[in-house]
């Protein structure tokens, strides 16, 4: 364990996250103790700003990257020329071992209890921190499994209760779970900035996120499946709340959702990082603008459906992918608000893909040839949660749970496929099987151990959430893993398929499967950049090795995760 914090008020913290003048206007940091700064609920609600930046990162910051377009990532939607590895070492230190969020929230927790406010206030304080630390266990167990469970501040000369064996997976959950419950309880309905600031809603929406992972979880890898339905039913019945709430609704206008100056008034967006000149930017739009793209595989790609509701295997509609015209026509409209209906090519394009494939779908055209549209400087809001997850973590928690009715997909699944300018055939279930105008079907293209209806969300997932960066943690509770390795899936390793003579000035820049004057471009063309799903030890981290010598040294045994204890 990192050596905890000492008591402090962790001013650094707290910047300017979202525009908020309480920001702008703090009395200089050394005229703060500990014993006078818990004084009044101004005072709380500075400090827990310094949460925001850790939990809602959002769009990230200067030429860090945040959530979105993760295209360096480990997952089956992008084809880098050299794909990243499975971690294969037992680290040293560090690994993301740390309990120094779950120590500020438990601090913020205790002295809120001592403020004078009122009881509300006390409540409402109370369960935004509970949210925090839920997000901080949320992230811990997600990479760790058990882990410690923590819920009060400990100084550190209490050795006893530092160093312990970790908890169950489900009995840290189980206290994420009450956790969230006394939130959604106690955090108000309204507080601030609306869009800008946790309310009830929030937490709702992020319990609907947190327990589709961890139950999903539990089924899939067999851990725990009255568990895994309890937890299933959380996110089910969280997502529902904020479906019946009347305050969101899906947005007119897919790519605005991504690319917004300013997402203000947004009716689908729960929750978002408020960028500006001269305060707070990112980076994320000029990887759109200008800079060479890590490419989206063909595997993504023929993820979308064909503009009549079926999958490109079977649909008469799908024009083949010899073009990228055809590939482009008759498809799911979100495929042309994401990718651009061109190849952009190493050898011809600054803009390049490496697999040919090009997204747009952050790229605000108004602002390409300014500052704001360049380098770090950019200045477009960033999505934190948004309604569109939250009516499909609905569906899909239905499903897990053999639930899903024709009802539950009208009102979420139907309705994304109803968007303006989607206006995608409705999905329908007729016996358990995915049907479209009234016709049952089946993707040639299925994972057989997957049930049709269960594919077809996933698939909607897929699209809807493409390069907002879930496909990863999706792979993983899934335990579908192996749908990364380039070898087993080569898919995954190919973009568009090209004819040489017709772009003769990318040769020695992009390399055609091979090595044919026609055919798929295969970004990682060398045998050692190929990627391996060969070992299941990876769907958990290693502990790191300082960590168990220094439980060792306390009296306590720390177990190594399965596969990583040599």
């Amino acid at each position: 364990m990192r050596r905890l914090i000492q008591i402090s008020i962790v001013f650094g913290i707290c910047i300017t996250v979202i525009g908020c003048e309480d920001f702008l206007n703090q009395p200089p940091q050394d005229e703060f103790t500990d014993e006078t700064y818990w004084t009044s609920e101004g005072n709380v609600r500075t400090f827990a700003w310094g949460f925001y930046e850790a939990y809602f990162w959002a769009y990230g910051q200067s030429f860090s990257w945040g959530d979105y377009f993760s295209g360096q990532s480990l997952n089956d939607d992008f084809a880098p020329s050299s794909p990243p590895k499975f971690v294969d070492q037992t680290p040293t230190s560090g690994g993301g071992w740390s309990f120094d969020w779950v120590r500020k929230t438990n601090l913020f927790i205790d002295r809120v209890q001592d403020v004078p406010m009122n009881e509300e206030a006390i409540r409402h304080w109370t369960g935004i921190g509970r949210f925090f630390r839920a997000l901080e266990y949320n992230d811990l167990v997600k990479r760790f499994g058990d882990i410690q469970w923590y819920g009060e501040v400990l100084q550190e000369n209490e050795t006893e209760k530092l160093y312990k064996k970790r908890n169950s997976r489900v009995t840290v959950m189980d206290s994420v779970l009450a956790d969230f419950q006394y939130a959604v309880e106690n955090v108000r309905e309204d507080d601030g900035t609306d869009q800008l600031t946790v309310n009830k809603y929030v937490v709702l929406s992020f319990m609907s996120r947190v327990f589709l992972y961890h139950g999903t979880y539990l089924k899939y890898h067999d851990i725990n499946q009255a568990k895994a339905t309890e937890y299933l039913q959380a996110a089910k019945d969280a997502a529902k709340q904020v479906m019946e709430s009347g305050r969101y609704s899906v947005s007119d206008d897919y790519r605005g959702l991504f690319n917004s100056l300013d997402l203000t008034g947004n009716p689908e967006v729960i929750l978002f990082r408020k960028y500006a000149t001269g305060s707070i930017t990112h980076s994320l739009h000029s990887y759109s603008n200008k800079e060479p793209q890590t490419g989206v595989s063909k595997d993504a790609i023929e993820s979308y459906l064909a503009d009549d509701g079926l999958p490109v295997a079977i649909s008469p509609e799908y024009q083949g992918d010899k073009s990228i015209e055809d590939v482009m026509a008759n498809r799911d409209p979100r495929i042309h608000e994401t990718f651009v209906q061109e190849l952009r090519l190493n050898g011809i394009d600054g803009n390049y893909s490496t697999s040919g494939y090009a997204q747009h779908k952050f790229f605000n055209e108004s602002i390409a040839g300014l500052p704001e549209g360049n380098s770090n400087d950019n200045t477009t809001d960033g999505p934190v949660i948004r309604y569109g997850e939250v009516l499909l973590n609905y569906a899909e928690a239905s499903a897990e749970l053999g639930e899903l009715t024709q009802a539950d997909l009208d009102q979420t699944i139907n309705v994304l496929r109803s968007r303006s300018g989607v206006d995608m055939p409705h999905l329908q279930v007729i016996g358990n099987q995915p049907a479209v105008n009234g016709q049952t079907y089946d993707d040639p293209e299925r994972d057989p151990s997957v049930p049709p209806m269960i594919w077809e969300i996933r698939r909607e997932r897929r699209v809807e959430l493409m390069m907002e960066g879930f496909r990863l943690d999706d792979l993983k509770r899934w335990k579908k893993l192996e749908y990364v390795d380039t070898i087993e899936n080569p898919d995954i390793n190919r973009g568009a398929w090209i004819q040489r003579s017709d772009y003769p000035a990318t040769e020695g820049d992009v390399h055609i499967e091979n090595g044919a004057e026609e055919g798929y471009i295969v970004p990682a063309f060398e045998a050692q950049d190929q990627r391996r799903f060969d070992d299941p030890r990876v769907y958990l981290y290693p502990i790191p090795l300082d960590q168990i010598t220094l439980y060792e040294n306390n009296g306590v045994t720390l177990e190594q995760n399965p596969g990583w204890e040599n």
